[in-house]
C-alpha cells in the first residue's frame, strides 16, 4: 500500500517524500486508519517495523486539523519514551515528517541543562517527546502544563517496565485530561504492565504484527566459546567477515567501555554506548555509528534502546541476554527493511536452556558455528 493512498495534508505527504517513504509497512497500514478515527490503540510489533511513523503521521494530521480552529501554544501531544536515544530518534523523525508544516516539537530528557528546554517550551510547542524523569521535573517547576494534551503515546512500554518507570508514569497520568486519545506501543506484553494499559486505554483496538518473532531475513548463529577467549574470537570475526556495521551487546556498561577500548587499540573503528557517558558523548557515538565513522558500536541493552540505524549488517551477543525478548530486541536491529542480517551469539555450556528457549521462540535452530573458534585456536 502506497502512502499516497492516505488522505493526508499535502504538507505531510511532502514530509513523507522527504523521509524517503513509499509503501506503508504492515503496522502502518493497520494502525494509521485507526488512529485517524480517534480510537485508542494497543500496538504490538517487533523492533524495526515502522512503529514511529505509524503514530506520528496520523498525529500530525490531527494537529493540522486542530489548527483550523482556536490556536494554542500549549502542547497537544505527549510521547513518553524510556531513553534519551529513543526520544532523540522520534524527535528527529517528527522534524522530517513535519518539515513542510508549522508544527513544532521538542525532546526533553535528563543529562542536559533544563534552561534551553524551558525556553523552547515557553515559546510554544505542539509535541513533547519526553523521558519520565525530566518530564516530572518540568511539571514540578510548572515549566510545562499538559492540560491541553489531546493525544498521549507510551512507546516501548515493556522497556518502561524493565527500567522501573511505571511509578513515574502513574504520577504523570493525572496531569493529563481524561478526555484524550491514548496509544500504547510495545514489542512484548508482560503481565506486569497489563493493569496500567487497561487503566490508560479506553476500548482500545489491538494491533499485533508478529511481535514475538524476529525478522525472517536474519540468520542466527551460535558459537561455543569460553568468556576469557571471547575478545580474541570477536577480533577474528571482524577480520574474516564483511561486517560493514556491527552492534556488539554486553551485559554491563563497564564491559562495553573496556571492550570498545580494546577494539580501538587493535585498530578497529569502534565506540561504546553505555550509561556512564554524557549526553554529548552518547550523541557523538550514535552519530558516528549512523554515518559510518564507527563501524562497531559496543552497547548495553538499556543504552541501545531506541537505536534506529539502517544498514546494520551484524549483531553480536558478546554476552547472552537474560530473556528471549531481549534477544529478539537485540537481533531485530539487523535484517531491517527486508535486508539480510547476521546474528552471532557467544555461548557457554551452561547456556543450553536459554538457547533452547530462543530457538523455540524464533522458530528455527541456531546454526552452530563453533568451528570458527576451533579454527582460531588452532591458528593461534
Amino acid at each position: 500500500m502506497s502512502f499516497s493512498q492516505f488522505d493526508f495534508h499535502p504538507g505531510i505527504h511532502a514530509g513523507i517524500r522527504s523521509a524517503g517513504y513509499t509503501n506503508a509497512t504492515p503496522i502502518q497500514k493497520k494502525t494509521i486508519p485507526v488512529i485517524l478515527e480517534g480510537k485508542d490503540v494497543l500496538g504490538l510489533a517487533q523492533t524495526g517495523t515502522g512503529k514511529t511513523a505509524a503514530f506520528v503521521l496520523p498525529i500530525l494530521q490531527h494537529l493540522l486539523n486542530l489548527r483550523s480552529g482556536k490556536k494554542s501554544a500549549l502542547p497537544k501531544v505527549l510521547i513518553m519514551v524510556p531513553t534519551r536515544e529513543l526520544a532523540e530518534q522520534i524527535y528527529e523523525n517528527i522534524k522530517i515528517l513535519a518539515d513542510h508544516t508549522a508544527i513544532k516539537s521538542i525532546a526533553v530528557y535528563g543529562g542536559v541543562k533544563k534552561t534551553s528546554q524551558i525556553k523552547t517550551l515557553s515559546g510554544g510547542v505542539d509535541i513533547v517527546v519526553a523521558c519520565p524523569g525530566r518530564l516530572i521535573d518540568l511539571l514540578n517547576e510548572k515549566a510545562l502544563t499538559l492540560k491541553a494534551v489531546k493525544t498521549l503515546v507510551l512507546d516501548e512500554a515493556d522497556q518502561m517496565l524493565d527500567m522501573g518507570f511505571m511509578p513515574d508514569i502513574r504520577r504523570i497520568i493525572p496531569y493529563l485530561p481524561e478526555n484524550r486519545q491514548s496509544l500504547v506501543f510495545s514489542a512484548t506484553m508482560p503481565r506486569q504492565i497489563e493493569p496500567l494499559v487497561e487503566a490508560m486505554l479506553h476500548q482500545p483496538v489491538k494491533i499485533q504484527i508478529n511481535h514475538k518473532l524476529p525478522s525472517p531475513s536474519i540468520r542466527h548463529s551460535r558459537i561455543a566459546v569460553q568468556k576469557e577467549n571471547r575478545t580474541a574470537l570477536l577480533k577474528k570475526l571482524f577480520s574474516g567477515n564483511d561486517m560493514t556495521s556491527t552492534l556488539v551487546f554486553t551485559r554491563t556498561k563497564h564491559k562495553a567501555k573496556s571492550l570498545a577500548c580494546q577494539l580501538k587499540k587493535s585498530g578497529y573503528s569502534a565506540a561504546s554506548l553505555q550509561g556512564n557517558l554524557s549526553q554529548g558523548q552518547r550523541r557523538k557515538a550514535m552519530d558516528g555509528f549512523r554515518n559510518g565513522s564507527f563501524k562497531i558500536l559496543v552497547a548495553t541493552d538499556i543504552a541501545a534502546r531506541g537505536i534506529d540505524v539502517s544498514g546494520v549488517s551484524h549483531v553480536i551477543n558478546y554476552d547472552l541476554p537474560d530473556t528471549v525478548e531481549t534477544y529478539i530486541h537485540r537481533t531485530g536491529r539487523t535484517g531491517r527493511a527486508d535486508q539480510s542480517g547476521q546474528a552471532y551469539t557467544f555461548v557457554s555450556p551452561s547456556d543450553g536452556k536459554m538457547i533452547a528457549m530462543i530457538e523455540k521462540n524464533i522458530g528455527q535452530t541456531m546454526r552452530d558455528q563453533s568451528q570458527l573458534f576451533m579454527e582460531h585456536s588452532q591458528q593461534g
